[in-house]
């Protein structure tokens, strides 16, 4: 019984709320855990049982996982009501536990630039000065970029379409840096990376596919070490940059809300606390008094 309603909540998260398949696999992960213990079915848990798992879980999990199964209980509790599964839901006054926000890590300008300086020497270096310049001038998920087709971007207007969380659209514009590297590799260098004919999907890897998400790791990384950045960083850290330098520039926090998708002001508040952050500390660093 539990297998069936789980799968039933998946394919409602799929088709109705159109979530990416990293946050369905997320959800799904975390109901197949609670299923393993409690071993009841879950129209007939009670809010001991809730909590005996959250107990359990905060002793082999950190602070965010545990709020994040919460989290996906409180969803799967509402489409059971909502579908008259159960009447009673055990998680009506189950609050998810305090945590501390970490503030993201950020390249510095002089990073970024090392960072997009590549040599064109093949294809793949031009492919690569594409997907970094794309991201860097849009603030993209990794998830996005990955997923973009070549008739999302519009070289004539300068802009990226992108259908991101909840397949929500947004058209984002680019730089002339990041649309000369996006011409340069549509017109003169994809398409010798086909190997099994026409592929739809912007950028590809050695052989002929998509390239993924851990491929573009793999490729960022390598180009961080050739070019001797120190600096700890992730695809996610090119986004934060992103945010984080048009801030400090002067845009304002809602336009940079609508570039980044971000469906809360709230989370795009967090790139205010960066700026704050290094306000501080280039005052006790450069000010005569300052330390």
């Amino acid at each position: 019984m539990n297998e069936k309603i789980i799968e039933e909540f998946i394919d409602y998260l799929r088709f109705e709320r159109k979530y990416s398949e990293n946050t369905i696999s997320s959800y799904k992960r975390d109901l197949n855990k609670i299923n393993i213990y409690i071993k009841k079915e879950f129209t007939k848990l009670n809010k001991k049982d809730i909590q005996n798992y959250i107990q359990k879980l905060s002793k082999e999990e950190n602070t965010s996982s545990v709020s994040r199964c919460i989290s996906t209980l409180k969803s799967f509790y509402k489409f059971l009501e909502i579908n008259k599964y159960t009447n009673s839901n055990p998680l009506t006054t189950i609050t998810n536990p305090k945590t501390q926000k970490k503030l993201p890590k950020v390249l510095s300008e002089e990073e970024i630039d090392k960072l997009l300086d590549i040599n064109l020497n093949t294809n793949f270096d031009y492919r690569n000065k594409a997907m970094l310049e794309l991201m860097y001038s849009s603030g993209l998920r990794v998830s996005e970029l990955v997923n973009l087709k070549v008739n999302d971007i519009d070289l004539v207007n300068s802009s990226v379409r992108i259908f991101g969380k909840g397949s929500k659209e947004r058209i984002i514009p680019l730089n002339d840096y990041a649309t000369i590297a996006l011409k340069n590799y549509i017109l003169y260098y994809r398409t010798s990376l086909f190997k099994h004919g026409e592929n739809n999907y912007l950028f590809l890897n050695n052989h002929g596919n998509k390239m993924t998400r851990q491929g573009f790791f793999k490729i960022l990384s390598k180009i961080a070490k050739e070019k001797n950045i120190k600096t700890e960083f992730s695809p996610h850290t090119l986004r934060h940059s992103f945010a984080t330098h048009l801030l400090k520039h002067g845009a304002d926090l809602r336009s940079i809300q609508e570039l980044l998708g971000h469906s809360d002001i709230s989370t795009t508040q967090i790139y205010t606390h960066i700026t704050e952050e290094r306000l501080q500390k280039n005052y006790e660093e450069f000010h005569p008094h300052g330390k």
